[in-house]
């Protein structure tokens, strides 16, 4: 389980994260779907422990990561992380980027091969990321998180440098892997279509706050704000007055929810 609260991170100017608070239940897929420069991608960071919040609490599986005087560091929090351009090490091979943040022991008892596996690429760890397609350079890059077994995954755009087929492909594949293994998984994207079709729960962000955290269907169906319901399709807006449980409008009363 991941838990944040009241988190609070700047920089230079204005809050980029005001005050967001999260939950994500163990085993759920979860988006932060959000307009570039939202701060979906601070929260992510901040999660993996890579930047340091100003102020508010981060808990992972129960433990504080995260509060007021206390900063762990993001190689002991136990979380794997794939970055949007993938970072792999050019000059290591495969077998030997999957196996860069494992002990000597863990590397000799097969954790590399196992993780390999998973994504199926089985037989290429002697071989080196430029001559591999985009599609296994990002399944190698899922590898090297998933070969410490962490508690919890978080992918920033995984998916962007793809083209779109391929996109189309990887995703699922990762989401089928994902749901397998019961991981939770936090994923940052701006498609739309990405975020309703990967997450278990969707958090739309804008200007650095959560504008509604809720499944894909609710967030669709039910916005919760103007801005929500014209970010995620395409909204026709009717002035009315509410009384109770329904609004009048130009076309009629309207429920309301």
């Amino acid at each position: 389980r991941i838990t944040a609260e009241g988190i609070v991170k700047r920089f230079d100017g204005p809050d980029v994260l005001r005050e967001v608070s999260l939950d994500v239940a163990p085993g759920e897929m979860l988006a932060l779907l959000g307009p570039s420069g939202c701060g979906k991608t601070t929260l992510l960071r901040s999660i993996a422990g890579l930047e340091r919040v100003d102020a508010g609490t981060i808990e992972i599986d129960g433990r504080v990561v995260t509060a007021p005087g206390r900063h762990v560091a993001p190689q002991d929090r136990r979380i794997g992380m794939v970055f949007q351009d993938w970072a792999l090490f050019p000059h290591l091979t495969v077998g030997d980027n999957v196996g860069y943040g494992l002990s000597r022991a863990e590397r000799r008892s097969g954790r590399v091969d196992e993780a390999l596996s998973l994504v199926g690429l089985d037989g290429l760890a002697g071989r080196m990321p430029s001559t591999l397609s985009g599609g296994q350079q990002q399944r190698v890059a899922l590898a090297r998180a998933l070969a410490p077994r962490p508690t919890a995954l978080l992918l920033d755009e995984p998916f962007s440098n793809l083209d779109t087929s391929l996109r189309v492909q990887i995703r699922g594949e990762v989401h089928r892997l994902l749901a397998e293994l019961g991981i939770t998984t936090v994923f940052v994207t701006h498609d739309q279509e990405e975020a309703f079709v990967l997450g278990d729960r969707v958090a739309v962000m804008h200007g650095g706050v959560i504008e509604q955290h809720d499944t894909p269907a609710t967030i669709y169906e039910l916005p919760s704000t103007r801005w929500v319901a014209e970010f995620v399709g395409e909204a026709n807006l009717l002035r009315g007055d509410a009384h109770g449980d329904h609004a009048t409008t130009a076309i009629g009363p309207v429920h309301l929810a």
